[in-house]
């Protein structure tokens, strides 16, 4: 490489990392024939490709064994097995030796026959195994063509550069080998936007680097403040950013000193702050920052990443840890918000033409009540274990929350017949809809909480996708409709008994602190990495 490279892209949180690039590229889908001379040599490559594929598995199933328990770890063990299997072994060899295909193809093919052969059997079991072997031959193949770049590879923490990451992919890193993002697509609004916020990594989004195999290994530098990624830096711009990195460091040492202070403005006005948060591995970095809660545990992330529905059992375990770890303090739950940007496949939702106003969170659960049931069991049952708020998002009317209640009610008298204990449990729903902002006053009396969702409340407001970068110019966080609708939202909780807070990225503009304040705000739920600075923010408040 030798010379210095910059780039420029849109920074999400400000903060400078300095390490080696990891180019994430995601593997071809269409597999290309080739006839092969040498079929020996062919099949060498093929048991290298597998035994490398093994080893991968091997280090996944470990690392979820500790990560997630036992149970969540098997199927990396199905995977072992399924690849070890001698019919599918069979098949490939003979593939490459009989018909003189590359690996990569035969690979290909026998994935087709098996997976075909699995969903075709009666037993709901054997059937799911048909998306493990699509699972292990796409681990194979990539292998096979080199795009293999799964980041759980990696020996040290990186810099991921990646066209765009989606919330499934995001959700399968390991945060403790990862010191940015860089993206050359995606927005400040993005899920890997907001996940980067939670685990305090600077990154840059809608970047003018290409996606280079040269870039692979070489040192960088993620400048969040300005919002600049150097390639190769001389060492002049390294030692002018090792400076900044020492500086910013020692700003976020300065604000420890606000740890066990108490959220409280000049005047004597307390305010709640908590964290929002994606998964349980971010509970550390909650308790770090000092937070008092958890405001937003978005819940979809256990559906996310995966080919099938989160048991009761599992939920309940993922619940059940974030409530005991949280020692008594506040977690609210958003019940699960999936559909516009988190897809999974499993959900069988039909491609729409326009996601975002389709079928997502609550409609799906009124649709679909049975997986609201089992996921409304296990929140009820673990609440026995700390202080447990349910939310639920996407709210438009009274008549869904009386729906959500009435299912509410059946969970809780199923669980009475069943002898199984329960908690007292606060109901509230997220305001990220203009109808919901509206009706405010109608919605506060049925409800303990509102929780306001800024991201989709302003893009909804301003009928802008907030996940398209070219309509950034013409989108205004601080949009007079977007204050007024918070502003009349927190007068109706207040005056029917209520509270409120807010949990979108809004909440942690320090630009707007001071007019939340004055509008009654009780909450603030933001990523645990703004704790401090924002408890800094409003001890200094009027």
């Amino acid at each position: 490489m030798g010379r210095m490279l910059i780039g420029k892209g849109k920074s999400v949180y400000k903060g400078i990392s300095i390490g080696k690039i990891f180019v994430y590229k995601k593997a071809e889908k269409n597999i290309k024939k080739e006839i092969i001379e040498d079929t020996a040599a062919e099949v060498v490559r093929f048991e290298a490709a597998k035994a490398k594929a093994l080893g991968q598995l091997k280090g996944l199933y470990e690392k979820a064994l500790r990560d997630v328990g036992e149970e969540e770890a098997m199927i990396f063990d199905i995977h072992q097995m399924l690849l070890e299997d001698l019919d599918y072994n069979d098949s490939i060899i003979n593939m490459i030796e009989g018909e003189n295909v590359n690996a990569e193809y035969a690979v290909f093919l026998a994935c087709e026959q098996f997976s075909a052969m699995f969903l075709s059997m009666d037993d709901d079991y054997m059937r799911g195994r048909a998306a493990d072997i699509k699972d292990i031959s796409e681990r194979v193949i990539s292998i096979l063509n080199g795009t293999q770049a799964a980041p759980e590879a990696m020996a040290e923490p990186v810099i991921i550069l990646a066209e765009d990451l989606n919330p499934s992919e995001t959700v399968q890193l390991d945060k403790d080998k990862l010191l940015a993002f860089v993206t050359q697509k995606g927005s400040a609004n993005s899920h890997t936007a907001i996940l980067a916020r939670t685990m305090n990594i600077p990154s840059l989004v809608n970047t003018d680097i290409d996606l280079d195999m040269a870039y692979d290994g070489a040192t960088a530098i993620v400048d969040g403040f300005a919002g600049v990624i150097y390639i190769e830096p001389d060492e002049v711009t390294m030692a002018k950013m090792q400076e900044k990195k020492a500086k910013a460091d020692e700003q976020r040492a300065l604000l420890q000193e606000l740890k066990g202070k108490e959220t409280v403005t000049k005047s004597g006005r307390k305010v709640h702050l908590y964290s929002n948060i994606g998964s349980i591995q971010d509970i550390d970095t909650v308790l770090e920052n000092d937070s008092e809660g958890i405001g937003l545990f978005r819940s979809e992330f256990l559906y996310l990443g995966r080919d099938t529905f989160p048991t009761e059992e599992e939920q309940f375990e993922a619940y059940k840890t974030v409530l005991s770890k949280m020692e008594g303090k506040k977690v609210i739950v958003r019940t699960l918000d999936i559909g516009a940007d988190k897809q999974a496949d499993y959900f069988g939702i039909a491609e729409e033409e326009n996601p975002a106003l389709g079928l997502r969170a609550i409609r799906i659960c009124l649709i679909q009540p049975e997986i609201f049931k089992t996921q409304l069991r296990a929140l009820y049952r673990a609440s026995v274990h700390g202080k447990l708020s349910i939310m639920f998002p996407m709210i438009i009317s009274l008549k869904e929350i009386m729906e959500i209640k009435d299912i509410v009610a059946e969970v809780k008298s199923e669980l009475d017949k069943e002898n199984i204990a329960y908690g007292a449990v606060e109901l509230g729903i997220m305001i990220e809809t203009p109808a919901a902002a509206i009706i405010s006053d109608i919605l506060a009396p049925h409800v303990d909480f509102f929780s306001i969702g800024t991201n989709d409340l302003s893009q909804y407001t301003m009928a802008i996708d907030r996940q398209n970068p070219s309509l950034d110019a013409f989108f205004d966080p601080h949009h007079e409709a977007v204050l007024r609708m918070i502003q009349w939202t927190c007068e109706s909780a207040h005056k029917h008994g209520a509270w409120c807070g807010i949990c979108g990225e809004l909440g942690a503009d320090m630009d707007l602190t001071q007019k939340f304040l004055e509008m009654g705000i009780d909450e603030l739920s933001v990523s645990p990495a703004y704790t401090l600075a924002l408890r800094k923010r409003i001890r200094e408040s009027e």
